[in-house]
């Protein structure tokens, strides 16, 4: 009963999660967060969609976190990796957002997709099935480096928006605050 509640929880966290990101890829145009100005990048140079191209890094990412350290693979991360590009491309897709309008509601609408993928970020995390691919992959490099998880976020990011800024991806000012939002609240959220 109680792995039943873990899993509801995560998968809500999940949902929420992908929901914020659908939200923030609908204003790209104000900026969006580093990995997914990546996979934004890579949809408009090579077509899929974004879900899809999430869902690739998403398994890139994994492969390189079993070769350097398995303990952050598991279950939830697989599923993490699968349901966040389903969900982004299902609200996308089926247009259950708000339309962009370039006015100070896209602004609202950024902030609103920010808080609700720390909120779901911090959920999925807190249920205990498994790390996302990108945490994965930043806990892994932490260990073996012994550099703290926000250094190895930080590059980890910024080495990402450099590729995608090379590849086409957009980015504007809210690029560059995202982590400086959504870590709080994620933290706020995965201590609840």
């Amino acid at each position: 009963m109680k792995f039943t509640i873990k899993l509801i929880f995560f998968f809500i966290g999940l949902i929420i999660f992908s929901y914020g990101i659908a939200m923030s890829v609908q204003v790209k145009y104000l900026g969006i967060s580093p990995w997914d100005v990546l996979n934004l990048a890579l949809y408009e140079q090579f077509g899929f969609t974004i879900g899809i191209w999430n869902i690739i890094v998403g398994f890139l990412l994994m492969t390189c976190t079993m070769i350097i350290n398995r303990k952050y693979i598991n279950i939830g991360t697989f599923l993490n990796a699968v349901l966040v590009g389903v969900f982004v491309d299902f609200f996308l897709f089926l247009h259950l957002l708000p339309n962009s309008t370039n006015t100070i509601v896209d602004i609202t609408l950024l902030f609103a997709g920010i808080f609700l993928m720390g909120i779901g970020g911090g959920m999925y995390s807190e249920a205990g099935i498994g790390a996302g691919p990108r945490d994965g992959l930043m806990l892994s490099i932490s260990d073996i480096t012994g550099f703290s998880i926000s250094r190895v976020r930080i590059f980890m990011e910024c080495l990402v928006l450099l590729l995608g800024l090379i590849i086409g991806g957009p980015v504007f000012l809210f690029t560059f605050i995202y982590t400086l939002i959504q870590s709080p609240i994620y933290q706020k959220s995965y201590l609840v």
